[in-house]
């Protein structure tokens, strides 16, 4: 029976930790829902290879995190074999029924305290307090700065030869005119990314260059795949009219 409680205890300490690794990540700057995935991830040693990951280790203070996740992970999912071991190890085949039985009560309950939106909020607040006590983690919530819940996204995409985009000015593009922002240039210089922040009209942009672009989400992903020529152009035309649209919608529900 005791080990069977210590299994139910690692478990529950399991999801707390996830909890807890999830929020830090958040307050770096992630979206709830990837900051959960990355931290699910970590603390199960998972590891999934994606641009994400890539996105979350490039970063000191995520890496920290995750690389703690990691450790605690092995640690945890270590003991928690060996208790469920233990809890059958020696035992009658009416004694394992019985141990059986508490066990999937108990993961139950702990499913039901997990998915809890009433545990989930106190649990996030009370993280959310001893971190920005005793860490000097930040929280910037983008997902809800940026509204990327709300229509908006940010889109990264490589510039191809037959891009529309290719071999023009930034300003000449007036990609504004779609309500679209270019936050940022990725650009390899002598085997190196250069990240060109804020850049100014005058930059060229090169096939091969990366674009870091803020704007509404159905036009990032149209502009990421637009293609030089006449039909090219018709979709700048295009999304320029929808963004005029867009503004007086905006406008509208502004003035109620």
């Amino acid at each position: 029976m005791i080990a069977l409680l210590s299994l139910l205890m690692v478990i529950l300490f399991s999801i707390i930790f996830v909890r807890i690794g999830a929020v830090a990540l958040e307050m770096t700057g992630l979206s709830r829902e990837v900051a959960t995935f990355q931290a699910q991830s970590a603390y199960t040693g998972v590891g999934f290879t994606t641009s994400e990951s890539e996105y979350v280790v490039s970063h000191p203070v995520r890496r920290r995190i995750i690389r703690i996740l990691m450790f605690v992970g092995s640690a945890g999912i270590a003991s928690a074999m060996a208790m469920l071991f233990l809890s059958f190890v020696g035992k009658t085949m009416e004694e394992s029924l019985y141990s059986l039985l508490y066990l999937a009560i108990g993961l139950v309950l702990l499913y039901a305290f997990a998915r809890s939106k009433i545990v989930d909020r106190g649990l996030r607040y009370v993280i959310r307090k001893a971190l920005k006590k005793f860490t000097r983690l930040h929280i910037y919530d983008y997902e809800l700065l940026l509204g990327l819940s709300k229509g908006y996204s940010i889109g990264r995409f490589k510039i191809r030869k037959n891009s529309w985009l290719a071999n023009k000015k930034l300003g000449d593009l007036r990609l504004s005119d779609e309500g679209v922002l270019v936050l940022g240039i990725i650009r390899r210089v002598k085997g190196r990314d250069v990240f060109l922040g804020t850049p100014r009209g005058d930059i060229e942009i090169h096939p091969g260059d990366e674009l870091v672009c803020y704007g509404p989400d159905e036009i990032i992903k149209q502009l990421s795949h637009r293609l030089r020529g006449i039909r090219g152009d018709k979709e700048h035309r295009d999304a320029v009219e929808k963004e005029k649209i867009r503004e007086m919608e905006e406008k509208m529900e502004i003035q109620g």
